[in-house]
């Protein structure tokens, strides 16, 4: 099956590879390390790439971008995943937060912050998880009430990436209670250096950066700083979640690590069990599967056709790939030996594709969420769809 997209894709595929031969570090394995050093190479890298036009290739021109294809796009997105994403954190203003100004922004809004994300200079981090409203988001407490200069924002949200290092949240509070849960939330755009913003950082072992928790307290927002309509939130962060969930091309890491293992282990690949070999080859398959399935949610996505259902059978195969090509690349790993730099790294590459791959079946809404939204979309159920995402 040809995955070429035709010349153009395979000209920007070459383009892309060469850029990161060229100015990303050897050894890069993500810009959240203990190490600052590798978050300035992923800032640096963006700089390049917007230079380029390649930072938000498929934006309008007039946003910053270059108008190119959905697909040009995800040819980005996967060379991106495939080389451990050194655009650090950006993905998230890239794949989500800059579109959705664009859908709901103030042309106030779009003059702010959209210039600055094409750019590659600001890092955005998503206020939205709670203690208590995780996978039933619409249960969120966190609570913004009116006052004589605007709002102020009281509350908690937790498991926030990126937390620690973002000069913007993208925030969802409680505005008004009464009648569905879904309705009475609203978006609002807001700076971490703003006064009654605390965050904690949560150890794990994902590594620094990942998850925090984030305090606010009286936190003072305007209406100028609402994305969309009071009240209206929810329909906004339902586009943002299908945004999210096919935006990150992890299938695409999966495979890359995969095919890389027999020329890791080298003379020694002849010696691993057959069984083994079966479930590399079995682990090789489904990468294009959900390969396949993304590319089937961004063509009805182009088309305005997308629905919970697709991004929701997307999410929970490649969920399903993260974790058993994990194990894996973990087994083959354990063949590879250590005695050389390109040894060390492919053993670094797949313990730091492990550790995501645990962290995967909660990430972007769980996978059991993600089997609810899909039997919604399957049945034709009459309840609201996402209502308990």
């Amino acid at each position: 099956m040809d995955f070429s997209m035709g010349e153009v894709a395979a000209g920007l595929r070459g383009e892309l590879r060469r850029l990161i031969d060229t100015e990303v570090p050897d050894g890069y394995l993500g810009a959240f390390t203990d190490d600052p050093a590798d978050l300035a190479a992923a800032q640096r890298f963006c700089g390049v790439l917007a230079e380029r036009g390649l930072l938000c290739a498929a934006w309008p021109e007039r946003f910053g971008g270059r108008d190119a294809s959905v697909w040009e796009q995800t040819v980005v997105r996967e060379e991106m995943w495939g080389y451990h994403e050194p655009r650090g954190a950006q993905y998230m203003g890239v794949n989500w937060v800059g579109p959705t100004i664009m859908r709901h922004g103030t042309h106030l809004q779009q003059r702010l912050h959209l210039p600055p994300i094409a750019r590659g200079e600001v890092i955005w981090c998503q206020g939205f998880s709670e203690p208590d409203a995780g996978s039933d988001l619409a249960s969120l407490r966190t609570a913004a009430r009116r006052d004589a200069d605007g709002w102020r924002i009281s509350g908690q949200k937790i498991w926030t990436s990126y937390a620690t290092m973002a000069q913007w949240c993208f925030l969802l509070a409680r505005t008004s209670t009464g009648g569905p849960k879904q309705r009475g939330l609203t978006v609002f755009l807001v700076p971490m250096t703003e006064a009654g913003i605390e965050v904690r950082p949560i150890r794990s072992m994902l590594g620094p950066h990942h998850l925090n928790e984030v305090f606010f307290d009286g936190v003072r927002a305007t209406d100028a700083d609402v994305l969309g309509q009071v009240d209206d939130g929810w329909s906004v962060v339902q586009e943002v979640l299908a945004f999210e969930r096919v935006g990150i091309a992890r299938y695409a890491r999966c495979e890359r690590l995969l095919q890389a293992a027999p020329d890791a282990l080298g003379k020694d690949w002849d010696a691993i069990a057959p069984a083994l070999r079966g479930r590399w080859t079995r682990a090789l398959v489904r990468a294009r599967r959900a390969r396949l399935l993304a590319y089937q949610v961004l063509a009805r996505q182009d088309a305005g056709r997308v629905s919970p259902g697709d991004t929701a059978a997307y999410r929970i195969a490649v969920t399903r790939l993260d974790q058993e090509s994990a194990a894996v690349l973990a087994e083959l790993a354990a063949h590879v030996p250590d005695d050389t730099d390109a040894g060390r790294h492919f053993r670094r590459a797949v313990e730091d594709h492990w550790r995501y791959a645990n962290a995967a079946t909660v990430a972007s809404g769980s996978v059991e969420m993600q089997q609810i939204l899909l039997a919604r979309s399957l049945l034709g159920g009459r309840r609201r769809v996402g209502e308990a995402a």
